[in-house]
């Protein structure tokens, strides 16, 4: 291990065991290794963001002589006039030019990816005891969120199987969520050991 490597390598331990002091309780470590974290996301995405769309798309642009970027690039300025008491109103157009932009882009995207894809996805052939069960599922989940009639008799029975075919699901869903934690948590714990076994020998 190279000098720059241990140091690399300390500083990434200690800041592992900062925040894991706050399984203790929260002190003024987690919090210096808190705030560092955001700190430092904060300035790498504001230069990620500079090179990969400000410069791109303004700086290159003017250069090249596409004047009509000028308009987007006053709706951006108009932004920061929000600061200011006397100019704020001027921000509203920025605003209501993004809003509008931004609610065009996502509704169809939306719409795509978690609804006509969603249904397409439940189009599958009737063959199969995995295709009859997700048919079957997503068929009697929507039958549950059907309130216009009580949920009696085998109208009750199929939203039961509905709410049973939900709360798997979200239970699988918290699972692979929880499974994720955990790997992040076993990939520090390795971490941590290999650097102790390469400070102190096996």
């Amino acid at each position: 291990m190279t000098t720059a490597e241990l140091l690399w390598n300390t500083l990434a331990a200690i800041l592992t065991l900062c925040v894991f002091s706050f399984l203790i309780k929260d002190n003024p470590f987690y919090k210096f290794a808190e705030r560092l974290v955001a700190g430092v996301a904060a300035g790498f995405w504001t230069m990620l963001l500079y090179h990969t769309n400000f410069h791109d798309k303004v700086v290159l642009t003017m250069q090249n002589g596409q004047w009509a970027y000028i308009i987007p690039i006053l709706l951006g300025i108009g932004m920061w006039t929000r600061f200011s008491k006397n100019y704020a109103w001027m921000s509203r157009f920025s605003i209501a030019f993004y809003m509008g932009i931004s609610t065009g882009v996502s509704i169809p995207v939306f719409m795509y990816t978690n609804i006509f894809k969603q249904v397409s996805a439940t189009m599958i052939p009737f063959d199969g005891t995995v295709n009859v069960l997700v048919i079957i599922g997503v068929l009697c989940s929507l039958f549950y969120f059907f309130f216009s009639k009580a949920h009696t008799g085998t109208f009750g029975l199929v939203s039961r199987i509905g709410i049973y075919t939900l709360m798997i699901g979200f239970g699988a869903g918290f699972g692979m969520t929880v499974m994720g934690r955990v790997a992040l948590l076993v990939q520090r714990v390795i971490f941590m050991k290999d650097y102790f076994i390469g400070l102190f020998g096996g």
